[in-house]
């Protein structure tokens, strides 16, 4: 099992699409082969903070959907809302 952690910063005027864009990815990341679950999560203290968490099965499955043409085109409309550099972190459950 394997836990991808990604934080976003967004600028103010972009969130509300942020949104509708995840909204109309998400089913389709989950279908994604040995995606096992997928959240997005939004700070409290910071409207325009979120990150997602998913679980993959393996690390391939992770890099099958980081090179797939779903990723490429989701992160390419995502990317230009961003105020901040996006972190990423790849973590296996103890």
């Amino acid at each position: 099992m394997l836990v991808r952690i990604v934080h976003m910063h967004f600028t103010k005027d972009q969130v509300e699409k942020f949104l509708e864009i995840f909204r109309e990815s998400e089913s389709s990341i989950r279908s994604m082969q040995g995606c096992v679950r997928l959240e997005l999560l939004h700070d409290i203290d910071d409207d325009c903070h979120f990150s997602t968490i998913s679980h993959w099965e393996k690390l391939e499955d992770l890099e099958n959907y980081r090179t797939s043409s779903l990723f490429r085109t989701v992160w390419g409309r995502v990317k230009p809302m961003f105020d901040q550099k996006p972190r990423a972190h790849s973590m296996t459950p103890l």
